[in-house]
């Protein structure tokens, strides 16, 4: 201020001293009016590009971040701090696109990399999921490793000829820290360690594992330890660099509030089944029995015994279960019924929820469509032990299969929010079971509760 105010006044004076020096005598009409001194206001300092990245949002900075791990030009933390790493992988976008390198990205370039990285993504079909063993919350390449398996001890992606493989791993493990943690992953056999740190809450190593590269980030809370390794061919690098720095910063071991996914499978889990085969057939929620180390079905009055995992369809969450030398089942009615504005779950509630017994019940909730895709919602939700009980109408024809699922709200869901509950429609349970050379039941009791029993998961 003081400097632009200095400026000015001696601009001010030279304007004044050229006018006394020019002036005509007193009384005389001037021939030519004097031209005005041109002036010219002292600028402040430009910012820099740390200036600028500064004054930026940490959600902005994350952003940009983000997406420049995605094109390849950062390798670094995607934490939303500014940092000289992030204005020189700037540069190094600008200069891939033929800008001018000023590590300050105009509107044009934003909108260029914010095109670049969600390309990349898309080739990768890039997800954040909430992991329904471990409730570790992480970013998934779902095109790249399209098969996964359970267990109870965590889950696993591969691709199909197995280049590429994600595992996510817990255990419970007392007495343990970060570095006894990093120093027990270090040591396993095959493994050869390039880059590691560890950190107060976490460890990062990264290296060889026989032919594949691996990237392994861990973490424990309460002796609960949560391993994430990612291993890929070194043909696939090119592909896969940016996808790891992204699972790694997408990674988070133990959510908490709004991220939080859904808590560890259960070592014992109750469900409901629904028999639609005098010979043994049920079918049931195929969440509820997966990563079962067996299954039992348990009748009104007594157990009818293990069952089998026959077959699954991951699509719409269904299953059917198989059990031998049961006598007098009575399978449910699967008629050409529709859902309509509000249904009748027919169900068996969790032992909890009902002081230990097994008795069927009946749950009235409303039909909602959601989404494009056909989807419908119930509400209110039927407690727990309902996921995989039948629907029906207020006719009493089947209506669809009554899925529960935990409330999870995170990552990008443009505002709309899985439902608790779900219905699977008739048509869709008809198809699957005919697709397994299961015959629909038509004529069946009219009393559907004697058509459900209650299906009870073990895990390790």
């Amino acid at each position: 201020m003081r400097t632009m105010l200095a400026a000015t006044l001696m601009i001010a004076s030279a304007t004044g001293l050229a006018a006394a020096q020019t002036a005509p005598p007193s009384g005389a009409v001037p021939a030519v009016k004097p031209k005005p001194v041109a002036t010219t206001p002292v600028r402040p300092a430009l910012q820099t590009p740390a200036e600028t990245a500064q004054a930026m949002t940490p959600a902005e900075r994350q952003a940009i971040q983000s997406d420049l791990a995605w094109t390849g030009d950062y390798n670094g933390v995607i934490n939303g701090e500014p940092s000289e790493r992030m204005v020189t992988a700037i540069k190094a976008f600008q200069k891939n696109h033929g800008g001018k390198q000023t590590g300050v990205l105009n509107p044009q370039e934003r909108a260029q990399l914010t095109e670049a990285a969600r390309k990349l993504q898309g080739n990768v079909g890039w997800k954040l999921i909430s992991d329904m063993v471990t409730g570790a919350r992480l970013g998934i390449p779902a095109k790249l490793v399209p098969q996964q398996t359970s267990d109870a001890n965590g889950s696993k992606w591969a691709s199909s000829t197995g280049t590429i493989q994600i595992v996510l791993a817990r255990r419970k493990e007392a007495g343990i820290t970060i570095a006894k943690l990093a120093d027990q992953e270090k040591k396993e056999p095959g493994r050869k360690v390039g880059y590691s740190a560890i950190k107060p809450d976490f460890f990062v190593l990264s290296g060889t594992q026989g032919l594949k590269k691996f990237y392994m980030r861990g973490a424990f809370k309460d002796s609960e330890v949560r391993i994430l390794t990612i291993l890929y061919d070194q043909a696939t690098e090119g592909t896969m660099e940016p996808v790891v720095v992204a699972m790694s910063s997408a990674f988070n071991p133990f959510p908490s509030g709004a991220l939080a996914g859904p808590p560890p499978r259960k070592k014992v889990e109750y469900s409901t089944g629904t028999i639609v085969s005098d010979d043994g057939a049920i079918l049931a929620d195929r969440d509820a029995v997966e990563a079962c180390q067996s299954i039992v079905i348990a009748g009104q009055i007594a157990a009818h015994g293990n069952a089998d995992l026959a077959a699954t369809d991951k699509a719409h969450d269904l299953a059917l279960l198989r059990i031998y030398g049961a006598r007098g089942l009575k399978p449910l009615a699967l008629g050409s019924g529709a859902a309509k504005a509000s249904v009748d779950v027919v169900g068996i509630a969790d032992p909890q929820n009902q002081g230990g017994g097994s008795a069927v019940s009946v749950s009235k909730a409303g039909v909602t469509p959601v989404g494009s895709n056909g989807g419908l919602a119930l509400a209110p939700a039927p407690g727990l032990g309902f996921s995989g009980a039948p629907a029906r109408d207020a006719d009493g024809r089947f209506a669809g299969l009554a899925l529960l699922r935990p409330s999870v709200v995170a990552g990008a869901t443009n505002g709309a929010v899985a439902p608790q509950a779900a219905l699977v429609d008739a048509e869709t349970v008809r198809k699957f079971l005919v697709s397994n050379a299961i015959k629909p039941a038509t004529d069946a009791p009219a009393d559907a509760k004697a058509s459900v029993v209650r299906v009870i998961c073990v895990r390790k």
